[in-house]
């Protein structure tokens, strides 16, 4: 999800800033309503921010030169729904140009994009069409988690391809081709971060419950025991 700066073509830099500068607005009303209301959230607010820093943080070199990262992003998505992941995206994406130099300023948008919106949404949704279907728990978080971090880099490349088209194939080229230099790194790292959120889920159950209730989920029973 680091695109580095200078790397996009001003159009779409302005373009994937605009679209995720309003997802940074609504996400930030959905927290200030969360934690006004419960306070004690934030706390467990601050261990999904820390998580998805750490985790994105990691840089892993690729075999095709470029690197892949995990994203972190799946397990605030699931606490505290997609929306929420747009502002602590941006702020953990900013401190990672500025202070590590993955990404950028100018391709700060498509990034937030990437990782903060498409990412969490579908995280978010593979998780309550889980608990719809009445899957374990934790298979539904580590499937919700895994693709929240494929569908980040998807979309990175998604974005990517329509920058560089190929000049005979077009974007349908490009894509495959970009696709295929996170592939083999990035599945591998989606299944890892899978099993991470897992054991973080466990962990926040098992000292957090009080927290995890107030945020609807049903803790009385077997149901939502890993």
């Amino acid at each position: 999800m680091h695109i580095m700066e200078g790397f996009l073509p001003v159009a779409h830099a302005a373009s994937w800033g605009a679209v995720s500068t309003l997802c940074v607005g609504f996400g930030l009303r959905s927290i200030s309503r969360a934690v006004k209301d419960k306070p004690e959230l934030k706390m467990l607010l601050g261990v999904s921010t820390a998580f998805t820093f750490i985790l994105s943080a990691l840089k892993l070199p690729s075999v095709t030169g470029s690197c892949s990262h995990p994203t972190g992003t799946g397990l605030g998505a699931i606490l505290f729904g997609p929306l929420a992941m747009a502002p602590i995206s941006a702020i953990v994406l900013l401190f990672q140009a500025l202070l590590l130099a993955h990404g950028g300023i100018t391709t700060l948008g498509a990034n937030v994009f990437s990782m903060g919106v498409v990412g969490p949404i579908v995280g978010y949704g593979i998780y309550r069409l889980g608990r719809a279907v009445a899957l374990p728990t934790g298979l539904t978080i580590f499937l919700a988690a895994a693709l929240a971090d494929l569908a980040t880099y998807i979309t990175t490349a998604c974005q990517l391809a329509m920058a560089f088209p190929d000049p005979t194939g077009g974007f349908s080229a490009s894509l495959v081709k970009f696709l295929g230099v996170f592939a083999i790194t990035q599945i591998p790292l989606a299944i890892s971060e899978g099993l991470l959120t897992v054991l973080i889920y466990s962990f926040i159950q098992k000292h957090s419950g009080q927290e995890l209730t107030s945020l609807g989920f049903n803790l009385s029973g077997g149901e939502e025991r890993i």
